[in-house]
């Protein structure tokens, strides 16, 4: 049975909740990861660990690749509470998993499998647009995207703090609070997705490339897709760079860096969490959007070109403001999408930033090297990752333009057909 209205208010709740543990797991492990490499394989300095932390994130991204397109699916055709609640018992053993790890191959297995099943985000989303008005989703993706924030502020800090007892006791603690909210799940979470909008599974469409090949047939998602890649790709240059970037440039500690990321993390779930809630009414989806792409740009070529850390504070609340892109985003893509496939669309976006999370990590740690490094550099410009960033960001906003053109050209075609159609004289028989 779908939501009822009086459900939703639990509904929003129960997905804001797994945003923030999704969160706080991933974040935790950042603090404790290096000590857990090196107690799993003792030896590792810190620059091979960091070899393997970076292996173990891509596989990690490459599987969320090549399984969110299908368990989207899955979501459009079995419905979103199935997906949600086996994603998450999913995500708990991985930790599990982590928590026991003999070897590198057992870590390995783990991600793999916490990649797999990594539909929490992307069915989240698709749960909210089952439950919201067109006018409500992109206020409600902000929600969860302030929840996010919210975990990955959490996750460091709780890490750290759990990483003083060994680097195994964080992952105990998050297995821990998976299951709660699991069993919460179980008991409280209805199903959102109506039996007569769910649509048969097909495989053409349940893969990485079946999926983009469906959403192409509209216009302005494919267009908004475009946008939302180069968006990624600038905004992932912060969890891939940010810690060598400020040691390198500041001077910083461990310390500071993680402050750093705390106020960061502050910021994006106050703005996502409040004040697009402001903002969306003013402007409306489209002129967000291009507002949150703009800032993003400016904000990291300036980053990029800082030299003294109190200009990095300066420029971290402005930083914040950018989160309203993507929420207004998301919502605009929401609304040219079918409920039967809101589950589709946002596997879509998910196999997009897992994509990036490939990509990128190893593209901008090149950069950073041949920048940074005295035997391979020709200048010396910590920042240039963050100015290529910024590049990225700028790129984007000419195919959200686009996706703006044809979403609003799109919907004055069907508001003129919908007034021909009042405004036509009814036919009698014999006439």
């Amino acid at each position: 049975m779908p939501a009822s209205a009086p459900s939703h208010r639990t509904t929003l709740l129960f997905v804001a909740l797994i945003m923030v543990l999704n969160a706080t797991g991933i974040g935790l492990i950042l603090p404790i990861m290096p000590d857990l490499l090196q107690q799993i394989a003792p030896g590792l300095n810190d620059a091979r660990a960091a070899t393997w932390g970076a292996g173990l994130s891509f596989t990690y991204a490459a599987m969320q690749f090549l399984m969110s397109p299908t368990l989207g699916n899955i979501s459009d055709r079995f419905g979103r509470r199935p997906v949600l609640l086996v994603s998450i018992f999913m995500l708990a053993f991985d930790q599990f998993l982590m928590a026991l790890a003999p070897s590198m191959a057992l870590l390995f297995i783990a991600r793999m499998l916490a990649g797999g099943s990594a539909a929490t985000y992307a069915t989240a989303n698709a749960v909210i647009a089952d439950i919201s008005t067109p006018d409500e989703r992109a206020a409600r993706f902000g929600l969860l995207g302030a929840s996010f924030g919210m975990g990955f502020v959490l996750g460091p800090l709780i890490g750290g703090f759990l990483g003083e007892l060994g680097p195994r006791a964080p992952f105990f603690a998050s297995c821990a609070l998976m299951i709660a909210a699991g069993i919460f799940g179980a008991i409280m979470l209805p199903e959102t997705l109506a039996t007569d909008k769910r649509r048969p599974f097909e495989w053409h469409r349940a893969n990485p490339l079946g999926t983009l090949t469906q959403v192409r047939k509209l216009p302005s998602v494919s267009w908004f897709l475009v946008a939302f890649f180069f968006f990624q790709m600038g905004h992932f240059v912060y969890p891939a760079i940010w810690s060598y970037f400020a040691s390198e440039r500041y001077g910083w500690e461990s310390r500071q860096i993680g402050f750093s990321l705390f106020l960061v993390g502050i910021g994006f779930a106050i703005v996502q969490g409040g004040l697009i809630r402001k903002l969306l009414p003013i402007l409306g989806e489209a002129k967000t959007a291009i507002l949150g792409f703009a800032i993003n740009a400016t904000i990291l070529v300036l980053m990029g070109l800082s030299f003294q850390g109190w200009q990095a504070y300066v420029l971290m609340p402005l930083a914040a403001l950018g989160a309203v892109a993507t929420p207004a985003l998301n919502g605009m893509m929401s609304r040219l999408i079918a409920a039967d496939a809101q589950g589709e669309l946002q596997g879509a976006t998910a196999g997009i930033t897992a994509v990036t999370m490939m990509i990128l990590p190893p593209s901008m740690g090149w950069i950073f090297f041949f920048f940074t490094d005295e035997t391979a550099r020709l200048i010396y410009f910590p920042g240039a990752p963050f100015v290529v960033a910024g590049g990225l960001m700028a790129l984007a906003i000419w195919p959200l333009t686009m996706g703006i053109r044809r979403m609003r050209s799109q919907k004055a075609e069907e508001e003129q057909a919908a007034a021909a159609q009042s405004t036509a004289e009814p036919i009698t028989p014999g006439e």
